[in-house]
């Protein structure tokens, strides 16, 4: 299984479309956002690392995902 950074925007959002099939992407607060993606089984980066852009471009994708399965 590949380990995944904040870099990985769009695994990633895949990753929380799975976890949270339900889940607006655009109703979640960023702080809920940083802790649904380091809880993933596989994401392996440093929790501090992450910024607003990449939290957003995470959630783009996310959403994207979330959009694509409805």
């Amino acid at each position: 299984m590949k380990k995944l950074t904040w870099s990985d925007f769009e695994d990633i959002g895949i990753e929380l479309y799975e976890a949270h099939p339900t889940l607006d992407p655009l109703a979640v607060r960023f702080t809920d956002l940083h802790r649904y993606i380091t809880e993933l089984d596989n994401f392996d980066d440093d929790p501090a690392a992450s910024n607003e852009a990449k939290l957003e471009a995470i959630q783009m994708a996310w959403l994207e995902e979330f959009k694509d399965n409805q």
